[in-house]
């Protein structure tokens, strides 16, 4: 389907995951197992489920792979509100990190949108 390097929506979930890694760094070390690694898996997803789906065969999959990166970048918002609530980012930071992964939802969104508008209409008269 195309070069997913080349797509914002991939290079803005590759950042994000880029920066939820270096940020999870400074929890504490008994959650190796729990949240850090939940919101390293989150926030690796969205990139990767938007490569996958440039990988494969067809625009419905493409759509597909893209959604289920929308259900990841929604697992992370949650797991950026529980880090808030206790106490493993600042208010700040939450909200600095919140805002960047909501922008990215709008454009995954507008991009899933954009891939629908190109589908065939299949409807038959």
């Amino acid at each position: 389907m195309g070069d997913f390097k080349e797509l914002e929506v991939w290079k803005r979930g590759h950042d994000m995951a880029l920066v939820i890694f270096k940020l999870t760094t400074d929890f504490p070390k008994k959650e190796q197992f729990g949240l850090i690694s939940q919101m390293r898996r989150s926030s690796q997803s969205i990139p990767t489920n938007i490569a996958e789906g440039c990988g494969r065969d067809s625009q419905k999959e493409l759509i597909r792979f893209c959604s289920i990166a929308m259900g990841s970048a929604s697992e992370l918002e949650y797991q950026l509100i529980l880090a808030r609530d206790i106490e493993f980012i600042s208010s700040e930071t939450y909200s600095n990190h919140n805002e960047e992964l909501l922008i990215l939802k709008r454009k995954l969104n507008a991009f899933i949108q954009y891939l629908k508008t190109q589908l065939p209409n299949t409807k038959q008269p």
